[in-house]
């Protein structure tokens, strides 16, 4: 499911919601309002960012993870660090896999694969699917193949698409068993 990102509370809400809320809205002709705190919604850009800020000065996890998207698409790295910096210190699991990639990258920092692998690992742990497929291929390549199936098998399980096609590559070369596979689509 694709979610909604609320900036006046940092929640997210899945689109059938969302649509639902709005149908409801404006069957009623109520104004649009936040399903979670009832508060107004952003109408502006601008209105959005102060929320954020606000909600991030209030040590909110999910938005300073989202300041950190938005320093990370301006192309200010060191600003995307230092807010994602926080937001896994405030318990993000995104946040650590967006630190991963900065220093897998080099991005605002330098290249490091020994924090790439931490925050990689710590990300997973916390039931991120991209970091769980990211630490499969750190495996794979670093030429532990029994492990590298495993994170990948886990995070297809998880959802990952990516992941479930290269279980579905896996099995074509006899890396894993039919039954595996099966298994694996049954659960993802």
């Amino acid at each position: 499911l694709i979610h909604v990102d609320l900036s006046c509370c940092s929640k997210l809400i899945c689109n059938v919601c969302n649509l639902s809320n709005l149908i409801r809205e404006s069957e009623g002709s109520l104004e649009h309002r936040c399903e979670f705190c009832r508060q107004p919604t952003p109408d502006t850009e601008e209105e959005f960012d102060k929320d954020t800020i606000k909600r991030v000065e209030a040590n909110d996890p999910v938005a300073t993870c989202d300041l950190g998207l938005m320093r990370h698409k301006e192309g200010d790295y060191t600003g995307a660090f230092e807010y994602w910096s926080k937001a896994t210190r405030l318990g993000d699991v995104a946040a650590q896999f967006n630190l991963s990639c900065l220093y897998r990258e080099g991005k605002g920092v330098d290249k490091d694969e020994k924090k790439e692998i931490h925050h990689l690992e710590k990300a997973a742990i916390g039931g991120d699917p991209n970091a769980r497929h990211n630490l499969g291929c750190v495996e794979g390549n670093n030429g532990r193949t029994e492990r590298a199936i495993q994170h990948i098998i886990i995070a297809a399980n998880m959802g990952h698409d990516g992941s479930l096609e290269t279980v579905e590559k896996f099995c074509a070369q006899g890396m894993i068993s039919k039954d595996v596979f099966a298994e694996t689509l049954r659960t993802s």
